[in-house]
C-alpha cells in the first residue's frame, strides 16, 4: 500500500525527526517493514556506547494493574473511551445490572489469543519510549505505524483524535452496556448518529481530555487499597475504525512509568499502552481481543516477559508460552462441575512447569548478585553433614549468633507485643492442663508448680541461646504418656520415681552430646509422613481414651444412686451427689465450647479480626467460663486443681527442690543407674521427633524466614536443659508444634494490599528473641496465681485434653483415609491419594498403618509400655524397605507425600492444626 504519499512522508520524517529523542534501542527491532522480520540484536557494547546503566534483562519488574477501555458513543452522541473492566490478577468487569462483578478468572476465546499472536508478529512494537504524556506517546506511535506502512499518512489526524478522546468510567447510567459501540469515520464523512464524524473540529480534544472535568465514573472505594505499592498500569484501548483496511496492533512500553491524569480509574503510573484498532468485521471481536490482552498483562510471567523483552520475538515467544500453559475446552455439551474439576490437576501441572523456570531464574540472579561467600551461605543446608565432630553445631552457631543484635532490634515492633500477650495464654493453658494431669498421674511428685517453673527457666535460656527462637518450648502429650508409664514401672518395682528421672537426665545429656557430635539430626530426613501419622494418631487416641477413663473413674467414685450419705465436709471415699453428672457437664461443656470457638474463628460471623481474636483465645475462654459455672454451683463437689502456694513443690512431704541422685529415702539401685539408659533413649526419641519435626515445619520456605535455623544447637539446648531439670524434680520439655506455629504466625507481617481473590503475601517475619523471653517470664510469674488456679476443676482440664486429642486428628491424612473406609467411592474427595491410587490399594496402605497402631496400643497397655518409642521407630525401616516392594513409587508419593500446606490466612475449616503432625 505504499505510494508517493507514503514515500514523501517517510522522507520528511527522516529529515525533521530525531528518533533518539523519544525511543531507546529496543525500537531498532521495530524499524523494519513487515517484509523484513529479522530483529536487530542489542549487544552489551551497544548499550554501553549509548550510556545505558544496565542490561535490559536486568530491568525491574512490578506488580501490574490493567484497564480495558472501549470506544463508545456517550449520551451526547460524542465519541469517548469507556472502561469495560480492570484486572488485578483477576478480572472485574462492569455488569449490566450497574455494579462491578466479583473478582473472577478470565475465560478467553482461543481465536482472540491466536489473533494477538498474529498481530504481534506484524504490529508495531515500541520498547523503551521516552515520553511523559499521552499526546507525546501517541505522536511517537503514529509516526511508527506510518513508517512501517500499517497506516496511511492521511489517516494520522483521525487516529490521533481517536486515541486522545476523553476517558470515562462506568456508572449506573453510563457504561459499555448502555452506550453503543462507536465506529470511527474519516473526518468530513456524513453518517448517522451512531456513526458520527469523529469530533467537532473546533473542540480542543487534548485539553478537554487532560483537564479531566468530564470524568464520569466513580472508582470502587476499595480498589486503590488492593493495588500493591509500586504497581504499574497497563492501558488497553480497543475500538472500530471504518477507514482502516485491516486490524492493527501497537504495543508500547515506556522507559519510565508516567502518571496520566483523567485516564485511569486510579492514580497509578502507566508503563504499557496497547492499542487495537480495525474495521468492523464479523470475524473479529475487539472486546474479546482486548480482554485477552488485559488478561495476559495481568499474568505475572507474561508481564515479566513484557518488561524484559528486547524485541518482537521475545514478546511473541511470551504469547506462545502463555498458550502452552492454557487449556482449551472443546465445543461439546456443557460439562458438569465434577467434570470441570478434573481440569484442576492438569492446570496445576501446567502452572508448575510455567513457574519453575521463573523461580530458578530469580534464585540464579540472586545468587549471582551475592558474593561467593554469601552465595555459599545461601546454599548452606542445616541438615547437611560436615564430617567433623560437632561440625553441625559449630555451623549453627556461626550462622545464627552474628544476627544476635538484630534479634533484639527486630523486637521493637508493636506486633511483637501483641504476640507476647497471645502466646502467653496459648502457652499457659496447656501448662496448667498438663501440670494438673501430671500431678494426677504421678501422685503429686510433679505438678503445676514444677511445670510452670520448668517452662519459665528453660524458655528463658532457650530464648537467649537458641538458633531458632521462634520455637516455643513446653510440655506435650507424648512426654505425659512416658511419665505415666515410667511412674507405673517404678511403682511396680519399688523404685523411687523422682530419683530415676535424675539418672535418665544424666543419660539424656550424654546421648545428646553423642548425637550432636555425630551430626545425627540429619536422621530426621528419614521420618516420613507414614511414621509421623501413626505416632500422632496413637497420641490422639491416648488423649481421648484417658479423658473418658478419668470420667469413668469419677463415676465409679461418685456413682448415681437413690440415696447419699451427705456430710457437711467432703470426705475422701464417700460418694457425693451430682458430682459425676456435673463433671460430665464441665468436661463436655469445655470441649464443645473450645471446639465451637475454633470453628467460629473460621466462620463468616463478625469482622475477621474480632472472630480470630475470640478463636485464638478459645481455650482460656472455655476454661474461664466453665470454671466460673462450677464456682457458682456451691452445693456440688468437684475435684479441683492442686496448686501449692508460692514456690513450694506440689508434694512437699515426698520431695524437695533438689533431688539426691543416690536416693531420697532409700539407696537407689546401682543396676538401675545404668539401666536408666533405656528409658533415657525413649525420652530422647520423643524429644528428637517432636523438636526436629517442629523445626522442619517452621522452617518451610513458604514462611520466608531469613535468619536461618539450627537443628543441632536447638536439640542440644532442649535435651541438656531437660537433663539438668531432672536434678530439681522438674519435667523435661520439647518444642511444641501447635504453639510454635501459632507463635510464627503471630509474628508474620502480611501485606495489607493484594489482588481481589488472592491471598495476602508475606512481607516479613519478626525473627527475634524478646517475645519468647517475655512469655517465659510471664509464665514464671503465673506461679503466684495459686488463689485463682485452685478454683479450676479437673473435669475442665479433661475437656481440654479431649479437645487436643480430637482436633489433632483433623490434620492427619490417616484419619481421613480411615473415614473413607466407611464411604462409597463416589463420595471420596478429589485428592491425589484418591484419584491417582486404586481404592483397594489405598485401603491396603491404610490397613498397614492400622495394624501398626494396634501393635503400639497393645505395647502401651502392657508392662512393656516403656518400649513404645522403640516399636515406633520400626516403622522407619518398614516404610523404606518393605512398602516399596508392595506399592509403586507413584502410589507412595501420593499416599506418603509431605503436602501439609502452610497456613497463614486461615480459611473456613482450616487452621494451624492442619499442618501439625503431632498433638502438643
Amino acid at each position: 500500500m505504499e505510494g508517493p504519499g507514503q514515500e514523501a512522508y517517510e522522507e520528511g520524517m527522516r529529515r525533521t525527526l530525531d528518533p533518539e529523542g523519544y525511543e531507546d534501542l529496543g525500537l531498532k527491532s521495530s524499524h523494519l517493514s513487515l517484509g523484513e522480520m529479522s530483529t536487530v540484536s542489542v549487544t552489551d557494547v551497544d548499550l554501553e556506547a549509548t550510556g545505558s546503566r544496565r542490561l535490559l534483562s536486568q530491568q525491574d519488574t512490578h506488580e501490574g494493574y490493567v484497564e480495558l477501555h472501549e470506544l463508545v458513543l456517550d449520551n451526547a452522541k460524542d465519541l469517548c473511551w469507556m472502561e469495560a473492566g480492570h484486572w488485578l490478577k483477576l478480572e472485574e468487569d462492569f455488569q449490566e445490572s450497574g455494579d462491578w462483578s466479583q473478582p473472577h478468572l478470565s475465560f478467553l476465546t482461543y481465536h482472540s489469543l491466536l489473533e494477538i499472536r498474529r498481530a504481534l508478529n506484524k504490529g508495531a512494537i515500541l520498547l523503551g519510549v521516552e515520553a511523559t504524556s499521552l499526546p507525546a506517546i501517541v505522536h511517537i506511535l503514529l509516526d511508527q505505524l506510518i513508517y512501517e506502512g500499517q497506516m496511511k499518512p492521511q489517516d494520522r489526524d483521525d487516529v490521533m483524535r481517536t486515541l486522545l478522546l476523553r476517558h470515562s468510567h462506568p456508572t449506573e447510567d453510563e457504561s459499555v452496556w448502555t452506550m453503543p459501540p462507536a465506529l470511527v469515520q474519516r473526518s468530513g464523512t456524513s453518517r448517522t448518529d451512531v456513526e458520527r464524524p469523529l469530533l467537532r473540529e473546533q473542540r480542543p480534544m487534548e485539553m478537554s481530555r487532560m483537564a479531566g472535568k468530564e470524568q464520569s465514573g466513580v472508582p470502587k472505594p476499595q480498589l486503590l487499597e488492593t493495588i500493591p505499592e509500586g504497581a504499574e498500569a497497563t492501558l488497553v484501548l480497543v475500538g472500530c475504525a471504518a477507514f482502516l483496511e485491516q486490524p492493527m496492533l501497537a504495543f508500547v512500553r515506556l522507559k519510565d512509568a508516567v502518571t496520566m491524569d483523567g485516564v485511569l480509574d486510579v492514580s497509578i503510573p502507566v508503563r504499557f499502552l496497547v492499542v487495537v484498532l480495525g474495521p468492523d468485521t464479523p470475524q473479529n471481536s475487539y472486546h474479546e481481543i482486548g480482554r485477552a490482552i488485559a488478561t495476559m498483562m495481568s499474568e505475572r510471567v507474561f508481564r515479566r516477559d513484557a518488561y524484559l523483552a528486547e524485541g518482537r520475538q521475545e514478546l511473541v515467544r511470551g504469547v506462545e508460552d502463555f498458550l502452552d500453559a492454557s487449556i482449551v475446552l472443546p465445543p461439546t455439551e456443557a460439562p458438569s462441575e465434577p467434570l470441570l474439576r478434573a481440569l484442576v490437576p492438569l492446570q496445576q501441572e501446567l502452572l508448575r512447569r510455567r513457574y519453575q523456570p521463573l523461580e530458578r531464574l530469580h534464585i540464579g540472579e540472586f545468587l549471582k548478585d551475592l558474593g561467593p561467600d554469601e552465595a555459599a551461605a545461601e546454599d548452606d543446608d542445616p541438615l547437611r553433614r560436615t564430617g567433623r565432630p560437632f561440625g553441625g553445631l559449630v555451623r549453627d552457631i556461626r550462622r545464627r549468633y552474628p544476627k544476635y543484635l538484630s534479634d533484639i532490634k527486630d523486637a521493637l515492633n508493636p506486633q511483637c507485643l501483641a504476640a507476647v500477650i497471645f502466646i502467653y495464654f496459648a502457652a499457659l493453658s496447656p501448662a496448667i492442663t498438663f501440670g494438673g494431669l501430671l500431678g494426677e498421674k504421678t501422685k503429686g511428685m510433679m505438678g503445676v508448680s514444677e511445670l510452670l517453673i520448668s517452662t519459665c527457666v528453660q524458655c528463658v535460656l532457650f530464648s537467649l541461646l537458641s538458633a531458632q527462637p521462634l520455637l516455643v518450648v513446653g510440655f506435650s502429650g507424648p512426654l505425659l504418656v512416658f511419665e505415666e508409664a515410667f511412674y507405673s514401672f517404678c511403682s511396680s518395682n519399688g523404685l523411687e520415681y523422682i530419683v530415676g528421672r535424675v539418672w535418665i537426665g544424666f543419660w539424656l545429656i550424654l546421648l545428646v552430646l553423642v548425637v550432636v557430635a555425630c551430626e545425627g539430626s540429619f536422621l530426621v530426613r528419614y521420618l516420613s509422613r507414614y511414621t509421623q501419622e501413626i505416632f500422632s494418631f496413637l497420641i490422639s487416641l491416648i488423649f481421648i481414651f484417658e479423658t473418658f477413663s478419668k470420667l469413668v473413674t469419677i463415676f465409679k467414685d461418685h456413682p448415681l444412686q437413690r440415696r447419699y450419705n451427705v456430710q457437711d465436709e467432703y470426705q475422701r471415699g464417700v460418694p457425693e451427689p451430682n458430682t459425676a453428672l456435673l463433671s460430665l457437664v464441665l468436661m463436655a461443656g469445655t470441649f464443645f465450647l473450645a471446639f465451637f470457638l475454633r470453628k467460629f474463628k473460621n466462620s463468616s460471623f463478625l469482622p475477621g479480626k474480632v472472630r480470630r481474636l475470640i478463636g485464638d483465645f478459645g481455650v482460656p475462654i472455655s476454661i474461664f467460663i466453665m470454671a466460673l459455672a462450677d464456682f457458682f454451683i456451691n452445693d456440688t463437689y468437684t475435684q479441683k486443681l492442686s496448686v501449692p502456694k508460692g514456690l513450694q513443690v506440689t508434694n512437699s512431704s515426698a520431695r524437695g527442690w533438689f533431688i539426691q541422685p543416690m536416693g531420697e529415702k532409700d539407696p537407689f539401685p546401682i543396676w538401675m543407674m545404668f539401666a536408666s539408659v533405656i528409658p533415657a533413649l525413649l525420652v530422647f526419641i520423643l524429644i528428637f521427633l517432636e523438636t526436629q519435626i517442629t523445626t522442619l515445619i517452621v522452617s518451610k520456605p513458604e514462611r520466608k524466614l531469613v535468619k536461618g535455623t539450627g537443628f543441632h544447637l536447638d536439640l542440644l539446648l532442649i535435651v541438656a536443659m531437660g537433663g539438668l531439670a531432672a536434678l530439681f524434680g522438674m519435667p523435661w520439655l520439647s518444642a511444641t508444634t501447635v504453639r510454635t506455629i501459632t507463635h510464627a504466625n503471630a509474628l508474620t507481617i502480611m501485606s495489607k494490599t493484594s489482588a481481589p481473590g488472592e491471598k495476602s503475601q508475606i512481607l516479613e517475619v519478626k525473627e527475634q528473641r524478646i517475645s519468647g523471653l517475655l512469655v517465659a517470664v510471664l509464665i514464671g510469674v503465673s506461679i503466684l496465681m495459686e488463689p485463682i488456679l485452685k478454683y479450676i476443676p479437673l473435669a475442665v482440664l479433661f475437656g481440654i485434653f479431649l479437645y487436643m486429642g480430637v482436633t489433632s486428628l483433623f490434620g492427619i491424612q490417616l484419619f481421613d483415609r480411615i473415614l473413607l473406609l466407611l464411604k462409597p467411592p463416589k463420595y471420596h474427595p478429589d485428592e491425589p491419594y484418591v484419584t491417582r491410587v486404586k481404592t483397594w490399594r489405598m485401603h491396603l496402605f491404610t490397613f498397614t498403618q492400622i495394624i501398626f497402631l494396634v501393635v503400639l496400643w497393645v505395647v502401651k497397655s502392657t508392662p512393656a509400655s516403656l518400649a513404645l518409642p522403640f516399636v515406633l521407630i520400626l516403622t522407619v525401616p518398614l516404610r523404606r524397605f518393605l512398602l516399596p516392594r508392595i506399592f509403586r513409587d507413584i502410589e507412595l508419593k501420593c499416599l506418603d507425600a509431605d503436602d501439609a500446606v502452610v497456613t497463614f490466612d486461615e480459611a473456613e475449616g482450616t487452621d494451624v492444626y492442619n499442618e501439625v503432625p503431632m498433638p502438643s
